[in-house]
């Protein structure tokens, strides 16, 4: 009985602790697993938690204000590319398996997260990250040196493998419960998964499964254009879709179906060429900075277009070029042009 009394005065204090001392995290939301769990963790601690997700051409915010609507979390979304893109050019710790600077992306994230702790009202940083669950990105010299490059340190907390690492600021200052955080390790997600089931979470994203930077199809062809100094978030947005060319010079997108043919109809800009087959159906061709391409240039785009069309087999077919009518009169042969 006396034991009993102890234990509740103790869980009282305790709770009296956290009430008086109430601050907010600020939780990078992914809309994976492990940054949801961190997030319901966290609040099971006695954290009042806020989310911020980054967005760039390569990944968007729908997984994370999904998974904000599920958990009832308030979300900040931030666009990150004008810095991400010289980390993505030059990044300081070399790239994952394709074109992911995981380390560095996850640097930068945190960083502009500490940045945001006034503005969102917040005291300390919250990740999911789990210890050694990623051989390159999540070893602890990574996490030491995330936190330390980042400029948060003691005020990045990591509630799913907290009790692995030294206790931060809002431990030791008893803004959280350390208590009631975890010290997962490892690559198996069994514990994750216990938790997802205990929590109620049955939808959520594969790790890195929004990322086109771990797609090999994307990055073999982003690779092609990462030299540019005038790489822009259009030119991004364009390799994402259709079949790309150069032709002497000047980049060629010809579409794959109806939805493509309207995605690129949108993104032509004054000074692209537009090309499709005059009251036929027809693959839509973008050719960037196209009007001042030569004829030569443009009447290949054409006998391309021809040739992703159904009627490729016939010749002498008419062809639009913007508001100009020409006649191509064959398909390009197959492998006439090499794809990017």
């Amino acid at each position: 009985m006396l034991e009993h009394s102890r234990f509740a005065r103790e869980s009282l204090n305790r709770v009296l602790c956290l009430l008086m001392t109430t601050k907010s995290a600020l939780a990078l939301l992914s809309g994976g697993l492990d940054s949801t769990l961190a997030i319901l963790v966290a609040r099971e601690a006695g954290a009042s938690v806020k989310g911020i997700t980054f967005t760039t051409p390569f990944y968007g915010a729908g997984p994370a204000q999904a998974a904000a609507e599920d958990i009832g979390l308030d979300l900040v979304v931030c666009d990150i590319f004008d810095e991400f893109l010289p980390i993505l050019r030059n990044p300081s710790h070399g790239y994952g398996k394709n074109l992911n600077p995981c380390l560095d992306c996850h640097t930068l994230m945190v960083k502009k997260a500490l940045e945001m702790l006034v503005e969102c009202s917040c005291d300390y940083i919250i990740t999911g990250e789990v210890l050694g669950e990623r051989p390159m990105s999540q070893n602890r010299n990574s996490l030491d040196l995330v936190s330390s490059r980042s400029g948060a340190k003691n005020l990045l907390l990591r509630p799913l493998s907290a009790k692995l690492l030294p206790p931060t600021l809002p431990e030791t200052e008893g803004w959280i419960d350390r208590e009631l955080l975890w010290n997962i390790s490892g690559r198996s997600r069994k514990i994750q998964l216990e938790l997802a089931e205990k929590f109620g979470l049955s939808e959520f994203q594969t790790p890195a499964g929004g990322c086109l930077l771990t797609d090999p199809n994307f990055t073999r062809r982003l690779r092609r254009f990462l030299a540019d100094p005038d790489l822009s978030r259009r030119t991004i947005e364009l390799i994402k879709i259709g079949r790309h060319f150069f032709i002497e010079g000047f980049h060629v997108v010809i579409s794959r179906n109806e939805t493509e043919n309207a995605i690129l109809e949108s993104m032509a800009e004054n000074g692209d060429a537009t090309l499709f087959l005059d009251d036929l159906p027809s693959p839509f061709t973008l050719v960037l900075k196209g009007i001042a391409a030569p004829d030569q240039v443009l009447e290949k785009a054409g006998a391309l277009t021809l040739r992703y069309s159904k009627y490729r087999l016939q010749k002498n077919l008419p062809l639009k070029i913007g508001e100009r009518r020409i006649i191509i009169s064959e398909a390009a042969s197959e492998h006439s042009f090499t794809r990017i």
